[in-house]
């Protein structure tokens, strides 16, 4: 898994300098909104934050702390997804979709033990990954990404209900988020 080429399909997708009135994260660069990047130290003009902050963020916030690189090493694509998803919605949404699903395809725990959906990474989500894909296989791995995505597009289309100033952005979610 080449977390580096993750982050460049992201800010291709994310792009530059925005700052939609209707966004709630107010001035972002890269994908990065202007709290993150205060909070991981770049104090300057958010216009002009360079990418490899952004970069450096991906990385850190979003890869190597919700332990998706561990992940990667068993399901590359769901770690990939996992990766997108938090960076959107954060890394214990994303998580909690993952350990839902893994619970919803358990067979009612013959395969794995149920998991505490507790939004972290940990070992027995790990164990659980690992039991999934050595019954299932890649043909699994598939099935496994299409029910996190959809627990994300029932959110998407859940967040532009709940707030019709969302409705802006749920066409380009749903198109560049899901599958």
């Amino acid at each position: 898994m080449d977390i580096a080429g993750l982050i460049d399909e992201l800010i291709e997708r994310e792009g530059g300098y925005s700052h939609h009135p209707a966004d709630r994260g107010g001035p972002t660069n890269w994908g990065i909104t202007q709290a993150v990047a205060r909070e991981n130290g770049y104090a300057g003009d958010m216009r002009k934050m360079p990418r490899s902050v952004a970069e450096s963020i991906y990385r850190r916030l979003y890869w190597e702390r919700p332990g998706y690189a561990f992940a990667a090493e068993v399901a590359p694509e769901v770690a990939a997804e996992l990766f997108d998803t938090g960076v959107n919605m954060g890394p214990a949404v994303a998580t909690a979709f993952l350990q839902r699903a893994l619970n919803a395809l358990n067979r009612n725990q013959k395969d794995y033990p149920d998991l505490a959906v507790d939004r972290k990474i940990g070992a027995k989500t790990l164990a659980a990954l690992g039991a999934f894909m050595a019954l299932r296989g890649r043909a699994g791995e598939r099935v496994l990404l299409k029910a996190v995505e959809a627990l994300q597009g029932e959110r998407y289309i859940a967040l532009a209900e709940s707030r019709p100033a969302n409705e802006a952005f749920l066409y380009g979610w749903l198109a560049n988020r899901i599958g």
